[in-house]
């Protein structure tokens, strides 16, 4: 399993800005190192108007697919799981996600933005972070905070593993957390 200090997870309230920070740390590491090798994917909002209808998993390297909608009545859309008015599009969501979490020897970094209920609905999408942490790459993702005070399983294993750092984001540590991650893993990938 990953040693202690290879799985950075950052928490806090939806719209708390979690990929924001992810994708600033991403920016700053490649800006200081372009040869960085970086793979995973984060969650992006999908919106008509002012209003969230859905979210979309982008990869890295530009690629996009559905995650879930709203907007979508598909007869094949009708067997999707729900997350609250969301429908989960599962397989769009594996066709992007799972090859990126593809553990290879000249990976840096691992993004996974989000560990979350939508993407827990993919039988293979734990089992293949759990590769991602057996290696010894490092891991930045995001996890939702606690419904109800009840973490999601898997979320709950990752924030207990020995390996795990948890920052907790609020709108008034946002960049300085931001700061720490990253001198955290330019320290970490100096090393690597």
């Amino acid at each position: 399993m990953a040693g202690p200090g290879k799985c950075f997870l950052v928490t806090g309230p939806p719209g708390v800005g979690k990929t924001t920070l992810i994708m600033r740390v991403i920016e700053a590491l490649k800006a200081s190192n372009p040869s960085l090798k970086v793979q995973g994917f984060y969650s992006h909002e999908v919106r008509q108007g002012s209003e969230r209808v859905g979210f979309e998993v982008v990869t890295l390297d530009g690629r996009r697919g559905r995650l879930a909608s709203t907007t979508i009545s598909s007869p094949e859309s009708f067997r999707w799981p729900n997350v609250g008015k969301y429908k989960v599009d599962i397989t769009s969501f594996e066709s992007l996600a799972l090859p990126e979490l593809q553990v290879r020897e000249d990976t840096d970094l691992f993004i996974i933005d989000e560990i979350g209920k939508m993407e827990m609905y993919s039988s293979s999408f734990f089992p293949a972070v759990l590769k991602v942490l057996e290696s010894s790459i490092p891991i930045l993702a995001s996890v939702p905070i606690p419904k109800f005070g009840r973490d999601i399983p898997g979320v709950s294993r990752l924030k207990n593993h020995p390996g795990a750092t948890i920052f907790t984001l609020s709108t008034s540590n946002r960049d300085a957390v931001k700061d720490h991650i990253y001198s955290i893993l330019v320290d970490l990938l100096n090393k690597h």
